[in-house]
């Protein structure tokens, strides 16, 4: 490692007592990914051992605790350091340093595989198959096929291509990653006077970290901490929440979609088909009147048509919106429409992670919290009572909870008045360009208030996708 003697700054995480071991220390960090894998491996066995719905641990493992339990959690807080302990990233380092290390080829090479992995191979099959994934056999082969499609990747291309552009997952932290109240970067003094790059050297992504402040952007970082083992130049510090997204950065197109259709895929089709579909209106929303249109025509038998209507409808309505407001801004901007599309396409960034944190830790105390316990419990065959809920969901101080998706609607309408100023144009015309470019923030905030306003008039309904809502919401 090269050593610096100079003081940290008070907001680098490297030097507080206790996240400084957690981010620094490397034997630690490799205990956790140890751990991560094992927990991983015996998952998978146990779904192939335990195919049946009494192995609840295989489920909770993957669709309660690393999904969407821990990855929410600390993509809203410390960033993309799911990526860092991932079993597939740990094994694939030492796979691709013995690999064949080709170049990945262009039409591989391109990160809307994964967005369309986890968009449409997940989320569209979820809402039409309830429950499927969720199944343990199903689970386990899942991940198999995922494994065995990564360790290829990795042995046959260099630079971790398959966390870049091909995992579904990793599209997504990436781009979320920008929400988070931690930087990776360096001290400049000390890079100003450094001729061997360990940082960049260390790094099985090819990136150079000592360009992050440059860029405003920490590109394909996974938060491994290979590069701060290297080189003491390095800092993990504290700073304003999604601060990159203020100023002017180094625009990332899959970025900005990836917090268009996340949200429309989750937030919004959770709301049309969970949120109103529980209220006794259901039955008049356009999503379910379509369903049964179809369901005259053609025998959908156990697929949830509601459903895939409501999954359609929420991605229309939410591309509408986009593509209108967008073009309607870069009008009133005198702005080429692109480039207004994807400045001001950031704004979108918290409403998804931040706007979901209401649900998360809602289900928490209602379910999550037992369910996981529960599973391991059957898991590890402990002699232990099973664990039961923190709370009911009719406990009136989880409605604490609800204020996450208007923080989320505050904070991206606060992103996009910063980033309409980064055009050169009249008060008025920015004015203009921002009500335009926020009516997808505008939507999302409306609709969660209409989910309250039914709740509140209508009540909820007694029947229905209840069971179906709880499935798709924990995955």
């Amino acid at each position: 490692m090269i050593k610096h003697n100079k003081n940290r700054n008070k907001n680098d995480i490297y030097s507080m007592p206790i996240l400084g071991f957690i981010f620094k220390n490397q034997k630690f960090i490799l205990g956790v990914r140890l751990f991560v894998l094992a927990l991983f491996i015996y998952a998978v066995y146990l779904g192939f051992e335990s195919p049946t719905k009494e192995n609840t641990f295989t489920k909770e493992v993957f669709w309660g605790l690393f999904w969407s339990l821990f990855m929410v959690v600390t993509l809203a807080t410390f960033g993309r350091i799911f990526c860092g302990i991932c079993p597939h990233g740990f094994l694939g380092k030492y796979i691709t340093k013995y690999g064949l290390k080709k170049e990945m080829p262009k039409w591989l090479k391109n990160p809307w595989w994964g967005l369309l992995l986890i968009v449409i191979g997940w989320w569209a099959i979820s809402y039409t198959l309830p429950g499927f994934y969720r199944m343990p056999l199903v689970t386990a082969i899942l991940f198999t096929v995922i494994t065995a499609l990564a360790f290829l990747l990795y042995y046959l291309y260099k630079d971790m291509s398959y966390c870049k552009y091909v995992c579904p997952i990793g599209s997504l932290t990436k781009a979320y990653q920008r929400v988070s109240f931690t930087w990776l970067s360096s001290y400049k003094s000390d890079c100003s006077e450094c001729k061997t790059f360990d940082c960049a050297t260390a790094c099985h992504y090819n990136l150079k970290p000592f360009t992050f402040n440059k860029k405003n952007s920490m590109e394909d970082c996974t938060l491994c901490m290979d590069c701060s083992s290297a080189c003491d130049a390095i800092s993990f510090s504290i700073v304003p929440p999604g601060k990159s997204l203020y100023e002017k950065l180094k625009i990332d197109k899959i970025e900005v979609w990836t917090y268009i259709l996340i949200t429309a895929a989750i937030s919004i089709t959770m709301s049309f088909h969970h949120g109103l579909g529980r209220s006794p209106v259901a039955s008049y929303m356009p999503w379910t009147k379509t369903a049964e249109y179809f369901k005259g025509i053609y025998d959908f038998g156990s697929l949830d048509a509601v459903g895939l209507f409501a999954f359609l409808y929420a991605n229309v309505i939410t591309l509408f919106l986009v593509f209108f407001g967008m073009w309607a801004a870069s009008l009133s901007l005198k702005a080429e429409y692109k480039k207004t599309f994807y400045t001001l396409g950031y704004a979108f960034a918290p409403l998804f992670l931040i706007g979901g944190l209401s649900h998360l830790i809602h289900s928490f105390f209602t379910h999550t919290y037992a369910d996981i316990a529960n599973g391991f419990i059957y898991g590890f065959h402990l002699d232990v009572v099973n664990v039961v809920n923190l709370a009911s969901r009719k406990d009136a101080w989880l409605g604490v909870f609800s204020f996450f998706p208007y923080l989320a609607s505050l904070w991206a309408f606060y992103i996009m008045y910063k980033r309409v100023n980064l055009f050169q144009a009249s008060k008025m015309s920015k004015v203009i360009a921002f009500t335009f470019a926020s009516l997808f923030i505008i939507f999302y905030l409306t609709l969660n208030l209409s989910r309250i306003y039914t709740a509140h008039v209508y009540g909820k309904s007694h029947g229905g996708s209840h069971h179906s809502h709880k499935v798709h919401m924990k995955n």
